[in-house]
């Protein structure tokens, strides 16, 4: 027999929507930073049908956000990555999204997914 214990699920509820919260806030945080870091605007490159600038943002918190629920540490993670990819492999980074290319862009995100993916088992024992 099933027997429901609404103190458990309410503790339950409680702790989980309090997490989510802290959780996308700080995406929301991370988000913030990492558009503040990058010389363009993804914002208003977004807004303006740029779908290159839509891949990087959207790569750097899928980025952030798989090792979130790990560590904080990830954010910074992931602006140091895009700062290295800036200075050591594509340094008109920004000038390419700018433009759509979609080659670099692609190239972003699946190097934000790698280090998240890299940053979230290095965190897990």
């Amino acid at each position: 027999m099933i027997v429901f214990d609404p103190y458990a699920f309410g503790s339950g509820a409680l702790s989980f929507a309090l997490a989510f919260l802290a959780a996308g806030g700080f995406a929301l945080i991370f988000k913030a930073v990492y558009r503040w870091v990058t010389p363009h605007d993804e914002g208003a490159l977004i807004r303006a049908g740029n779908t290159a600038a839509a891949v990087t943002l959207g790569g750097a918190l899928l980025g952030y956000v798989i090792p979130l629920a790990s560590a904080l540490l990830a954010g910074v993670i992931q602006i140091v990555t895009f700062v290295a990819v800036r200075r050591i492999a594509l340094p008109d980074v920004s000038a390419r999204i700018e433009r759509g290319e979609m080659s670099t862009a692609l190239y972003l995100l699946f190097i934000s997914l790698a280090v998240g993916i890299l940053n979230a088992a290095c965190m897990t024992a």
